[in-house]
């Protein structure tokens, strides 16, 4: 995983408005979530969800069990700014999610828009899944955004990888069943697009 040292740079330069991956509504994250079935006090984890508005959005529905992970506490406190006394209503991890000590079976919905991608050893990446294991329920949803096979090369001046769906699918493995992918065109602030790639899945019962 990248340092903490370059996301806290990234964040404390760019602005939570002005870096690549910035949405004003992260709206089909919140379609994919929804599509869960989860109730309002389920556990939910954003990971890498720093500055992300879809804890805003989250709380604003009602979600009541919401956590939100990144290894850049400027990135956190960003959105603690930007929600005010609504922070409250969120937990908030810093953490690299490939050493992070999560609770067992805490959470029925991970989400993760853009982390994934940035793992790019093998190590790296069996690491998170062991966290994703670990810390989804059975029966769990897993729903991960990476850049598309068509998408960037790079992502803030770091390598980043591509996939297509059997191929992210493949990196979890037997325990989890694909239940449906989705692409998206998205415009970056400075107005670049760039193509991403949705996979849900459900953890099986391990």
């Amino acid at each position: 995983m990248q340092s903490r040292q370059h996301w806290e740079q990234v964040y404390r330069t760019k602005g939570a408005t002005s870096v690549s991956w910035f949405q004003q509504h992260a709206r089909q994250s919140l379609e994919l979530i929804g599509q869960t079935g989860v109730r309002r006090d389920a556990g939910i984890i954003d990971v890498g969800g720093g500055a992300s508005t879809l804890v805003d959005d989250l709380l604003a529905d009602g979600y009541s069990n919401v956590a939100v992970l990144d290894l850049s506490q400027a990135a956190l406190a960003a959105a603690q700014e930007r929600l005010g006394r609504r922070a409250r209503g969120a937990s908030w991890l810093v953490g690299d999610i490939t050493e992070v000590d999560l609770p067992r079976h805490g959470y029925a919905v991970w989400h993760d828009r853009a982390v994934f991608h940035f793992l790019t050893t093998p190590e790296e990446r069996n690491a998170y899944v062991r966290a994703v294991l670990r810390a989804v329920r059975p029966g769990g949803h897993v729903i991960i955004a990476t850049f598309a096979e068509d998408g960037p090369e790079q992502c803030s001046g770091l390598p980043v990888m591509r996939y297509s769906a059997d191929g992210l699918h493949a990196e979890f493995g037997a325990p989890f069943t694909l239940l449906r992918h989705e692409r998206e065109e998205h415009h970056t602030p400075a107005g670049a697009a760039q193509q991403f790639l949705y996979c849900m899945c459900r953890k099986e019962s391990c």
